[in-house]
Protein backbone atom coordinates (compact mmCIF):
# COMPACT_ATOMS: atom_id res chain seq x y z
CA UNK A 1 0.00 0.00 0.00
CA UNK A 2 1.05 3.76 -0.86
CA UNK A 3 1.37 5.76 1.75
CA UNK A 4 1.31 9.49 1.81
CA UNK A 5 4.68 11.41 2.04
CA UNK A 6 4.85 14.62 4.99
CA UNK A 7 6.26 18.12 4.63
CA UNK A 8 10.36 16.34 4.75
CA UNK A 9 9.34 13.58 2.67
CA UNK A 10 8.87 10.97 5.37
CA UNK A 11 5.93 8.76 5.81
CA UNK A 12 2.99 10.77 6.89
CA UNK A 13 1.18 9.44 10.03
CA UNK A 14 -2.47 9.96 10.89
CA UNK A 15 -3.61 8.91 14.66
CA UNK A 16 -6.98 8.22 15.18
CA UNK A 17 -8.29 8.76 19.05
CA UNK A 18 -11.41 7.20 20.32
CA UNK A 19 -12.76 9.36 23.63
CA UNK A 20 -14.51 7.80 26.11
CA UNK A 21 -15.40 8.70 29.89
CA UNK A 22 -12.64 6.90 31.29
CA UNK A 23 -10.24 5.62 28.35
CA UNK A 24 -8.61 7.36 25.09
CA UNK A 25 -8.12 4.45 22.22
CA UNK A 26 -5.46 5.39 19.94
CA UNK A 27 -4.52 4.02 16.68
CA UNK A 28 -1.81 5.22 14.12
CA UNK A 29 -1.28 5.05 10.32
CA UNK A 30 0.91 3.41 8.94
CA UNK A 31 1.88 1.26 11.87
CA UNK A 32 -1.43 0.27 12.87
CA UNK A 33 -0.89 0.12 16.33
CA UNK A 34 -2.93 0.77 18.49
CA UNK A 35 -2.41 2.42 22.26
CA UNK A 36 -5.00 2.86 25.46
CA UNK A 37 -4.24 5.70 27.94
CA UNK A 38 -6.56 6.49 30.70
CA UNK A 39 -8.66 9.61 30.18
CA UNK A 40 -7.19 12.10 32.81
CA UNK A 41 -4.93 14.05 33.31
CA UNK A 42 -2.13 11.72 33.77
CA UNK A 43 -2.86 9.85 30.30
CA UNK A 44 -3.35 12.93 28.39
CA UNK A 45 0.16 14.15 29.32
CA UNK A 46 1.65 10.32 28.16
CA UNK A 47 -0.57 10.43 25.57
CA UNK A 48 0.81 14.00 24.28
CA UNK A 49 3.90 12.70 25.38
CA UNK A 50 4.24 9.86 22.76
CA UNK A 51 2.52 11.84 20.01
CA UNK A 52 4.96 14.46 19.81
CA UNK A 53 7.77 12.02 19.77
CA UNK A 54 5.61 10.58 16.51
CA UNK A 55 5.11 14.19 14.97
CA UNK A 56 1.83 12.93 13.08
CA UNK A 57 0.41 14.66 10.00
CA UNK A 58 -3.05 14.92 11.08
CA UNK A 59 -4.95 13.97 14.25
CA UNK A 60 -8.86 13.10 14.30
CA UNK A 61 -11.34 12.61 17.68
CA UNK A 62 -15.18 12.78 17.44
CA UNK A 63 -17.19 15.39 19.14
CA UNK A 64 -18.52 13.78 22.16
CA UNK A 65 -20.46 15.56 24.20
CA UNK A 66 -17.63 16.99 26.24
CA UNK A 67 -15.38 13.94 27.21
CA UNK A 68 -13.06 15.13 24.29
CA UNK A 69 -12.40 18.50 25.59
CA UNK A 70 -9.61 18.06 28.14
CA UNK A 71 -7.42 16.02 25.91
CA UNK A 72 -8.13 18.20 22.54
CA UNK A 73 -6.85 21.41 24.24
CA UNK A 74 -3.85 19.65 25.42
CA UNK A 75 -2.96 18.36 22.28
CA UNK A 76 -3.80 21.80 20.58
CA UNK A 77 -1.80 23.49 23.44
CA UNK A 78 1.56 21.47 22.06
CA UNK A 79 1.03 22.64 18.49
CA UNK A 80 -0.11 19.16 17.11
CA UNK A 81 -2.53 19.45 14.16
CA UNK A 82 -5.72 18.04 15.43
CA UNK A 83 -9.22 18.28 13.91
CA UNK A 84 -12.57 16.91 15.97
CA UNK A 85 -15.16 16.01 13.21
CA UNK A 86 -18.75 15.35 13.67
CA UNK A 87 -19.49 11.51 14.38
CA UNK A 88 -21.57 11.11 11.78
CA UNK A 89 -19.06 11.73 9.28
CA UNK A 90 -17.10 8.84 10.48
CA UNK A 91 -20.09 6.23 10.63
CA UNK A 92 -20.85 7.36 6.92
CA UNK A 93 -17.00 7.02 6.02
CA UNK A 94 -16.93 3.39 8.46
CA UNK A 95 -20.05 2.22 6.29
CA UNK A 96 -18.43 3.33 2.70
CA UNK A 97 -16.02 0.76 3.57
CA UNK A 98 -17.49 -2.31 5.12
CA UNK A 99 -16.47 -1.84 8.77
CA UNK A 100 -20.11 -2.81 10.68
CA UNK A 101 -18.27 -4.03 13.62
CA UNK A 102 -18.10 -1.85 16.26
CA UNK A 103 -15.56 -1.12 19.42
CA UNK A 104 -12.98 1.35 21.16
CA UNK A 105 -10.23 0.19 19.08
CA UNK A 106 -12.16 -0.28 15.97
CA UNK A 107 -13.49 2.79 15.86
CA UNK A 108 -9.91 4.51 17.04
CA UNK A 109 -8.40 3.03 13.35
CA UNK A 110 -11.59 3.96 11.53
CA UNK A 111 -10.96 7.71 12.75
CA UNK A 112 -7.13 7.34 11.85
CA UNK A 113 -8.21 5.99 8.01
CA UNK A 114 -10.27 8.94 8.15
CA UNK A 115 -7.78 11.12 8.44
CA UNK A 116 -5.43 9.63 6.34
CA UNK A 117 -8.13 9.89 3.37
CA UNK A 118 -10.03 12.88 4.21
CA UNK A 119 -7.70 14.77 5.58
CA UNK A 120 -10.35 17.31 7.46
CA UNK A 121 -9.54 21.06 8.49
CA UNK A 122 -7.61 21.88 11.03
CA UNK A 123 -9.80 24.14 13.03
CA UNK A 124 -8.56 26.26 16.01
CA UNK A 125 -10.36 25.02 19.22
CA UNK A 126 -12.17 27.37 21.53
CA UNK A 127 -10.24 29.44 23.96
CA UNK A 128 -11.15 29.15 27.99
CA UNK A 129 -13.42 31.65 27.67
CA UNK A 130 -15.44 30.52 24.46
CA UNK A 131 -15.98 27.15 26.22
CA UNK A 132 -17.27 28.69 29.37
CA UNK A 133 -19.75 30.60 27.34
CA UNK A 134 -20.68 27.19 25.18
CA UNK A 135 -21.08 25.75 28.80
CA UNK A 136 -23.49 28.31 29.71
CA UNK A 137 -25.51 28.24 26.61
CA UNK A 138 -26.38 24.34 26.93
CA UNK A 139 -27.19 24.65 30.50
CA UNK A 140 -29.22 27.11 29.42
CA UNK A 141 -30.95 24.54 26.42
CA UNK A 142 -30.92 21.57 29.08
CA UNK A 143 -33.13 24.23 31.48
CA UNK A 144 -35.25 25.06 28.49
CA UNK A 145 -36.14 21.64 27.83
CA UNK A 146 -36.39 20.17 31.43
CA UNK A 147 -39.35 23.35 31.67
CA UNK A 148 -40.96 21.86 28.80
CA UNK A 149 -41.04 18.39 30.03
CA UNK A 150 -42.54 19.46 33.36
CA UNK A 151 -44.79 21.64 31.79
CA UNK A 152 -46.09 18.56 29.46
CA UNK A 153 -46.14 16.50 32.89
CA UNK A 154 -48.15 19.41 34.54
CA UNK A 155 -51.09 19.32 32.19
CA UNK A 156 -51.89 15.31 32.81
CA UNK A 157 -50.46 15.17 36.54
CA UNK A 158 -53.09 14.09 39.25
CA UNK A 159 -53.60 16.77 41.86
CA UNK A 160 -51.25 15.28 44.49
CA UNK A 161 -48.54 15.82 41.94
CA UNK A 162 -49.37 19.23 40.08
CA UNK A 163 -48.14 21.48 43.44
CA UNK A 164 -44.50 19.74 43.32
CA UNK A 165 -44.37 20.30 39.65
CA UNK A 166 -45.73 23.96 39.59
CA UNK A 167 -43.29 24.36 42.04
CA UNK A 168 -40.23 23.08 39.94
CA UNK A 169 -41.46 25.20 37.04
CA UNK A 170 -41.37 28.20 39.09
CA UNK A 171 -37.58 27.37 40.19
CA UNK A 172 -36.74 26.32 36.32
CA UNK A 173 -37.73 29.92 35.12
CA UNK A 174 -35.84 31.51 38.27
CA UNK A 175 -32.30 29.44 37.27
CA UNK A 176 -33.51 30.84 33.90
CA UNK A 177 -33.77 34.25 34.35
CA UNK A 178 -30.62 34.18 36.66
CA UNK A 179 -28.27 32.53 34.07
CA UNK A 180 -29.38 35.40 31.23
CA UNK A 181 -27.72 37.47 33.39
CA UNK A 182 -24.93 35.68 33.75
CA UNK A 183 -24.51 35.12 30.12
CA UNK A 184 -25.21 39.03 29.53
CA UNK A 185 -22.26 39.39 31.99
CA UNK A 186 -19.95 37.34 30.33
CA UNK A 187 -20.75 38.96 26.61
CA UNK A 188 -20.26 42.34 28.74
CA UNK A 189 -16.85 41.60 29.58
CA UNK A 190 -15.40 41.29 26.48
CA UNK A 191 -14.89 44.12 24.51
CA UNK A 192 -14.90 42.02 21.39
CA UNK A 193 -18.20 39.94 22.19
CA UNK A 194 -19.40 43.31 23.30
CA UNK A 195 -19.07 44.78 19.85
CA UNK A 196 -20.05 41.55 18.02
CA UNK A 197 -23.62 41.24 20.07
CA UNK A 198 -24.52 45.22 19.24
CA UNK A 199 -23.94 44.21 15.86
CA UNK A 200 -26.27 41.18 16.46
CA UNK A 201 -29.07 42.41 18.11
CA UNK A 202 -29.07 45.57 16.58
CA UNK A 203 -31.07 43.63 13.61
CA UNK A 204 -34.84 42.89 13.90
CA UNK A 205 -35.64 39.81 15.27
CA UNK A 206 -32.97 38.66 16.62
CA UNK A 207 -33.11 38.25 20.51
CA UNK A 208 -30.62 37.80 23.18
CA UNK A 209 -30.73 33.71 23.25
CA UNK A 210 -29.70 34.14 19.35
CA UNK A 211 -27.07 36.31 19.86
CA UNK A 212 -25.82 34.13 23.08
CA UNK A 213 -25.63 30.86 20.55
CA UNK A 214 -24.10 32.25 17.72
CA UNK A 215 -21.38 33.75 19.58
CA UNK A 216 -20.81 30.87 21.46
CA UNK A 217 -21.16 28.08 18.69
CA UNK A 218 -20.70 29.95 15.52
CA UNK A 219 -17.13 31.61 15.73
CA UNK A 220 -16.88 31.48 12.19
CA UNK A 221 -19.44 34.07 11.65
CA UNK A 222 -18.45 37.38 9.89
CA UNK A 223 -14.84 35.03 8.58
CA UNK A 224 -16.35 33.18 6.10
CA UNK A 225 -18.26 34.06 2.61
CA UNK A 226 -22.03 33.16 2.51
CA UNK A 227 -22.28 29.87 0.93
CA UNK A 228 -19.48 28.20 3.38
CA UNK A 229 -21.26 29.55 6.56
CA UNK A 230 -24.76 28.30 5.22
CA UNK A 231 -23.28 24.79 4.85
CA UNK A 232 -21.65 24.68 8.38
CA UNK A 233 -25.36 25.76 9.39
CA UNK A 234 -26.60 23.73 8.04
CA UNK A 235 -28.67 25.85 6.12
CA UNK A 236 -27.38 25.63 2.50
CA UNK A 237 -30.10 23.55 0.11
CA UNK A 238 -28.43 19.90 -1.12
CA UNK A 239 -29.16 18.30 -4.36
CA UNK A 240 -31.46 15.28 -4.77
CA UNK A 241 -31.20 14.54 -8.32
CA UNK A 242 -30.65 11.32 -10.40
CA UNK A 243 -30.83 10.92 -14.28
CA UNK A 244 -34.10 12.43 -15.07
CA UNK A 245 -35.54 12.84 -11.89
CA UNK A 246 -35.31 16.11 -9.91
CA UNK A 247 -35.93 15.56 -6.20
CA UNK A 248 -36.90 18.57 -3.92
CA UNK A 249 -33.61 20.36 -2.27
CA UNK A 250 -33.23 19.67 1.43
CA UNK A 251 -30.92 21.08 3.99
CA UNK A 252 -29.23 18.80 6.75
CA UNK A 253 -25.37 18.28 8.28
CA UNK A 254 -24.98 21.11 10.28
CA UNK A 255 -24.56 22.37 13.63
CA UNK A 256 -28.47 22.04 14.91
CA UNK A 257 -28.22 24.07 17.99
CA UNK A 258 -27.53 27.02 15.87
CA UNK A 259 -29.98 25.87 13.15
CA UNK A 260 -32.83 25.82 15.75
CA UNK A 261 -32.31 29.76 17.20
CA UNK A 262 -31.72 30.81 13.58
CA UNK A 263 -35.01 29.18 12.72
CA UNK A 264 -37.07 31.23 15.79
CA UNK A 265 -35.12 34.59 14.96
CA UNK A 266 -36.64 33.96 11.48
CA UNK A 267 -39.68 33.55 12.11
CA UNK A 268 -39.81 36.69 14.30
CA UNK A 269 -37.86 38.69 11.68
CA UNK A 270 -40.73 37.85 9.15
CA UNK A 271 -42.86 39.61 10.91
CA UNK A 272 -40.75 42.75 12.25
CA UNK A 273 -37.86 42.79 10.11
CA UNK A 274 -39.26 44.74 6.79
CA UNK A 275 -36.18 43.04 4.76
CA UNK A 276 -37.01 39.75 5.59
CA UNK A 277 -40.43 40.36 5.77
CA UNK A 278 -41.15 41.35 2.82
CA UNK A 279 -38.84 38.35 1.11
CA UNK A 280 -40.78 35.79 2.86
CA UNK A 281 -43.73 37.87 1.06
CA UNK A 282 -42.35 37.28 -1.67
CA UNK A 283 -41.65 33.66 -1.67
CA UNK A 284 -45.29 32.97 -0.25
CA UNK A 285 -46.63 34.83 -3.50
CA UNK A 286 -44.88 32.96 -5.87
CA UNK A 287 -46.52 30.05 -4.32
CA UNK A 288 -43.71 28.78 -2.00
CA UNK A 289 -44.78 26.37 1.21
CA UNK A 290 -44.10 28.09 4.99
CA UNK A 291 -41.47 25.84 5.67
CA UNK A 292 -39.58 26.46 2.37
CA UNK A 293 -40.31 30.10 2.59
CA UNK A 294 -38.86 30.07 6.35
CA UNK A 295 -35.46 28.36 5.52
CA UNK A 296 -34.56 30.64 2.87
CA UNK A 297 -35.66 33.36 5.53
CA UNK A 298 -33.06 31.66 7.41
CA UNK A 299 -30.24 31.88 4.99
CA UNK A 300 -30.73 35.14 3.94
CA UNK A 301 -31.14 36.43 7.60
CA UNK A 302 -27.46 34.15 8.50
CA UNK A 303 -25.96 35.69 5.25
CA UNK A 304 -27.04 39.93 6.82
CA UNK A 305 -25.44 39.22 9.89
CA UNK A 306 -22.18 37.52 8.30
CA UNK A 307 -21.83 40.27 6.08
CA UNK A 308 -22.40 42.75 8.85
CA UNK A 309 -19.86 41.13 11.16
CA UNK A 310 -17.03 40.98 8.92
CA UNK A 311 -18.18 45.00 7.81
CA UNK A 312 -18.33 45.83 11.60
CA UNK A 313 -21.27 47.46 10.71
CA UNK A 314 -24.54 47.81 12.41
CA UNK A 315 -28.31 47.25 11.15
CA UNK A 316 -29.43 50.15 8.23
CA UNK A 317 -32.44 50.82 6.76
CA UNK A 318 -33.24 48.50 4.17
CA UNK A 319 -32.77 51.64 1.68
CA UNK A 320 -29.10 51.70 2.63
CA UNK A 321 -28.45 47.80 4.26
CA UNK A 322 -26.38 45.58 1.47
CA UNK A 323 -26.40 42.08 1.48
Amino acid sequence: MNHKVGKDNTVARFIGIDVSKQWLDVASLPERETRRFTNDSAGQEQLSTWLMSLAPELIVMEATGGFETRVATTLAAQGLALAVVNPRQVRDFARAFGVLAKTDRIDASVLAAFAEKVHPPVRPLPDEDRRELIDLVDRRRQLVTMRAEEKTRLSQATASARQDIKEHIDWLDERLRRLDIDLTAKLRTSSLWKAKEEILISVPGVGRVTVFTLLARLPELGALNRRAIAALTGVAPFARDSGQHRGHRMIWGGRADVRSVLYMAAVSAARINPVIRSFYLRLKQAGKPSKVALTACMRKLLTILNTMLRNNQPWQAPSTHTI
